[in-house]
């Protein structure tokens, strides 16, 4: 399922924008004129055979430590490119919305984004921003809020 018809079924208030392909949240926060801290990123793990995908924003990285914790397992690793491709077969390796629910996984919101009034993710695709209120992301995915990330530098 595309992300785009997802949010037309759900009545989502969004916008979209095209920009040049972009590569990482970090080059699509400077495509798209936003700070890194507003762009939400998705990282997916692998917790003891459980897939979830974290959410957090462009200029940070999941303490994979912090994180194992938190939900209580024994181990927590990044997923590998095979299992993304596998798990969003509808996007662009990279490109992947912050939209768990929409593939069956558990959405976990790093609290550090869950202050912005809006955020912006990739739509699927390396030239696809979506933006979007906080509120109505919160509304779509139902995320459960936990710190677990670190500013990178």
């Amino acid at each position: 399922m595309k992300v785009i018809d997802y949010l037309e079924r759900s009545s989502a208030k969004y916008e979209l924008s095209q920009h040049r392909p972009t590569f990482s949240a970090q080059q699509m926060a400077a495509e798209e004129h936003v700070p890194g801290m507003q762009v939400a990123k998705p990282v997916v793990v692998d917790a003891d055979g459980e897939y979830i995908m974290c959410v957090l924003p462009a200029c940070c990285k999941v303490d994979l430590d912090v994180l194992r914790r938190q939900l209580g397992t024994e181990r927590v690793e990044l997923a590998d490119e095979g299992e993304m491709a596998k798990l969003f077969p509808d996007c662009s390796l990279g490109a992947e919305p912050p939209f768990g629910s929409m593939y069956g996984l558990s959405t976990l919101l790093d609290d550090t984004l869950e202050a912005d009034e809006e955020i912006v993710f990739q739509g699927g695709t390396h030239q696809q921003a979506i933006r979007m209120a906080m509120s109505e992301y919160k509304r779509l995915v139902n995320p459960q809020v936990v710190s677990f990330s670190y500013h990178s530098r």
